[in-house]
């Protein structure tokens, strides 16, 4: 029997800005107790149906905001919530929290946005009100009919061939189990990444950086760096083939946690910090051998490759970003879009494009493709054409998400009108000028949702 818990080194849940541990599991099955470090509070307020939470404040300063009446907390105070009160959290908090019974799906209902954390500009409402979600959140004798169906239609799913699946009806149906996946909520941040995650995409990078002229100095954002394997991935891809290129790599992500484990560039072989994936799986021994110095059972990232990279925390939705970080050559925005609902990734990813300089590349996967798409038509962003099926494929996990993952990345369907625009994930975005005449507005949308092949990057 266990008597002495410590903290896990994987995060069980996380929120913009917000990292959860739970531990255990414990011999006392009806409680949870988790450990909490807020930067700016909870993203939302919820109501529990069944569960009592009560929150000790370890450090910090902040208020809890519950039943609509605002309460200061410090470090040493207790705050209990009972069930069926509506409440939330601001301020930069470390917590011990213990939930009793234990936390179980269909528990919480989000109710809106927490604006001390995400933001006063954006709308508060989480559930959109759409049919579809109103049949998601439908409860009979306490369970899910949704649920129920999508489970059955797992089981049957896996064990169609993938020629079966790519046939238009089969396909059609896919996106709606999709649909009803997303309908039902659940979205949260994630830091599951690999090394190398996406060599097809390296691979358009290298050819990017390869076109440039000798000496020139690339800038390279990557948002949502998360543990820093994208990042390291990239810089490490351009300094083995342009030794002589001055590359100024620019690595973001909300969580300052992650940010100042990332920078450290130390991981473990043994364990997976922070993240529940192998990060190491993708590589090869000899890439290993390029990448890092091995000590025992942890290897360091070279420090040739560290050096080209500054770090920093930060909101790709808060429209100062291009303030703090510049006009960009080439921004990598992968695999984060995905954990936010429509609204508000079609919100970060207008902002994320003001990052890109004119004539500059945009590469974002890991995004609802409707919501990539819509952007892409009203920008006016040019598809590129090198490696495009390749860039769509590149990454296997998501594609094995789909259909019942809202992360899920759907299989590239040519019987679409839209196909070359809405399975493209990298994009060059030209400079427009402030206003279009009204004439040539379908003109211009017409000629720039062709693929086109890629081109010097501009100095």
């Amino acid at each position: 029997m266990a008597y002495i818990y410590s903290r896990p080194t994987s995060t069980s849940f996380t929120g913009k800005g917000l990292l959860g541990y739970t531990f255990g599991p414990l011999n006392e099955s009806d409680i949870d107790i988790y450990y909490i470090e807020a930067e700016k509070g909870h993203d939302t307020f919820m109501v529990s149906k069944k569960i009592t939470r009560i929150y000790y404040v370890l450090s910090g300063d902040g208020h809890f905001t519950i039943a609509d009446k605002r309460f200061d907390v410090h470090a040493g105070m207790l705050v209990e919530i009972p069930p069926k009160v509506e409440f939330s959290y601001s301020g930069k908090l470390t917590l011990l929290a213990f939930a009793r019974p234990r936390w179980f799906g269909g528990n919480d209902t989000h109710t809106k946005w927490n604006p001390d954390v995400v933001g006063q500009s954006f709308p508060c409402k989480l559930d959109g009100g759409s049919w579809l979600a109103r049949i998601a959140s439908l409860k009979v004798l306490g369970r899910s009919p949704v649920g129920v169906y999508l489970r059955l239609n797992r089981k049957v799913w896996g064990r169609l061939s993938t020629s079966i699946i790519a046939l238009g009806p089969v396909h059609r149906y896919g996106n709606f189990l999709q649909r009803l996946t997303r309908a039902q909520g659940g979205r949260a941040q994630a830091f599951s990444t690999y090394f190398l995650r996406n060599r097809p995409e390296l691979e358009l990078i290298r050819r990017l950086a390869e076109r440039s002229a000798q000496g020139e100095t690339l800038k390279v954002a990557v948002l949502g760096c998360s543990t820093g394997a994208e990042a390291y991935s990239i810089a490490w891809t351009i300094g083995t083939v342009r030794p002589d290129m001055k590359l100024v790599m620019e690595a973001m992500d909300i969580s300052k946690p992650v940010v100042e484990f990332a920078e450290r560039g130390v991981y473990s072989l043994a364990t997976s910090e922070l993240t529940n994936t192998v990060i190491f799986e993708r590589m090869t021994p000899s890439e290993m051998d390029g990448l890092f110095e091995r000590s025992g059972e942890t290897v360091k990232v070279k420090s040739w490759v560290k050096e080209s990279i500054r770090w920093s925390v930060g909101d790709v939705g808060e429209p100062e970003i291009l303030d703090s970080l510049g006009e960009q050559d080439i921004v990598v925005a992968n695999n984060f879009l995905c954990h936010m609902g429509p609204e508000e990734a079609e919100r970060c990813l207008r902002n994320i494009a003001r990052v890109v300089k004119p004539n500059g590349y945009l590469l974002v996967s890991g995004i609802d493709l409707d919501v990539r798409a819509k952007i892409a038509r009203e920008l006016g962003w040019r598809p590129v054409e090198e490696l495009y099926e390749a860039l769509h494929n590149g990454d296997q996990s998501m594609l094995d998400l789909w259909p019942f993952h809202y992360a899920g990345i759907e299989p590239l369907n040519r019987s679409r009108r839209d196909w070359r625009i809405r399975y493209a994930s990298a994009f060059q975005l030209a400079a427009r000028p402030a206003t279009l005449p009204e004439s040539s507005v379908d003109e211009r949308k017409q000629e720039w949702s062709q693929p086109k092949a890629v081109g010097k990057i501009p100095s």
